[in-house]
């Protein structure tokens, strides 16, 4: 919903009726993940996608349906490769998509959910997209400090917020099942938790040429970039224009950091100091806190050198097994910008457990691990 917030906030403060679509699961080579929206709005415009342009006219025609009758509906779209063309989904893959009336009426909400997304503060919206008919649409809003709306269940409100905040501090979207009244060990209700988080964090440490070009590449991954390095001099604003530029010892900016809250499990850590008493001291505390990646710059001498200075520090071998050393994917880099797609694509492939191996050369699904349900 992210993508499309501006056009449907306006159309809400209107009081003019849309219909949302959501991707709320997702098989096989689905071209969009779940969360991915499209809006047909009350002059007709469509906005957004919900599968790259496979569906969207049938999912379009539901959407003026469902604007014109109130009721929510479930679709589910996608076949096999061989007569894909014919029902639209050209990928091959699955996806269930649940489309929504949007009035001032039915999410009295959404200006509070925006504004909490425009202020980076966390939010996310539980919505009933499978079970109960009579429930069916029913919206669930929950901040780390209070809830609006309702499921129609007290004790199925009461489970799904405790679930779902646990969901927003992991930053991850995706479906929850129930029993009829909140029950965790049934299947009957299916409710899809799209969440909003503030952007993943992405420290890099070291303020040199292949910094400048990975932040760069950072931020155009949605990452919110900083840059720190002990040497005003080199750590500037002008040489890493839009990333947060911080004059510190790495390691010292990193605990206070973490001593503060204000890094999660999704943030990480790269390292291109090529200095030890730099790289050592920030990597200690990197490796004993679960990020989500943890990557060092240097030669494999450097590496070497590098790990056994850890070890005298006390850093565990489970620790050390998580180090991306040397950083990156070997894709024949040799420029900074090159260096920084390669560095950046080690991180998607930790993130969804890609194998970095070149496609043509594998078999099955292309988004294996994107697969939801």
């Amino acid at each position: 919903m992210r993508d499309v917030l501006g056009d449907l906030l306006d159309w809400w403060r209107a009081d003019q009726p849309v219909a949302m679509a959501t991707v709320v699961g997702t098989w096989h080579s689905a071209p969009r993940p779940p969360g991915a929206a499209m809006l047909v709005g009350p002059d007709g415009t469509a906005v957004g996608s919900v599968s790259g342009g496979c569906v969207e006219a049938a999912v379009y025609d539901l959407g003026l349906a469902v604007t014109e009758s109130g009721a929510p509906r479930l679709a589910r779209y996608g076949v096999s490769d061989d007569d894909a063309f014919e029902v639209g989904l050209t990928c091959g893959g699955t996806i269930e998509i649940f489309v929504e009336r949007v009035d001032r009426a039915s999410y009295p909400e959404l200006d509070q959910v925006a504004e909490a997304i425009a202020a980076g503060r966390p939010v996310a919206v539980a919505t009933l997209v499978r079970g109960d008919a009579d429930r069916l649409g029913r919206r669930l809003v929950v901040w780390p400090d209070r809830v609006a709306g309702g499921l129609g269940s007290r004790r199925l409100d009461d489970a799904v917020t405790d679930d779902v905040r646990g969901m927003v501090a992991a930053g991850r979207t995706g479906p929850l099942r129930y029993g009829s009244d909140g029950e965790r060990l049934g299947d009957e209700l299916t409710v899809f938790v799209a969440s909003f988080t503030p952007p993943p964090r992405m420290i890099v440490f070291g303020a040199i040429d292949f910094a400048a070009a990975l932040a760069r590449t950072g931020d155009f991954l949605g990452y919110r970039v900083t840059v720190c390095d002990a040497r005003p001099v080199f750590a500037t604003a002008r040489r890493f224009p839009g990333a947060e530029v911080v004059v510190d010892w790495p390691h010292r900016y990193l605990t206070g950091e973490i001593d503060a809250g204000r890094v999660d499990p999704r943030t990480v850590v790269c390292v291109l100091t090529h200095d030890p008493k730099f790289d050592v001291p920030a990597l200690r505390v990197a490796l004993g806190h679960p990020f989500a990646y943890v990557g060092a710059m240097g030669s494999r001498r450097t590496h070497t050198d590098r790990v056994a200075r850890l070890r005298a520090e006390g850093v565990s071998p489970e620790q050390l097994a998580r180090l991306a050393s040397p950083i990156g994917l070997d894709l024949g880099a040799r420029t900074p910008e090159e260096t920084a797609v390669s560095i950046a694509a080690e991180i998607i492939g930790a993130r969804w457990g890609g194998t970095g191996h070149r496609l043509s050369e594998l078999d099955g699904s292309i988004h294996e691990n994107l697969d939801r349900y």
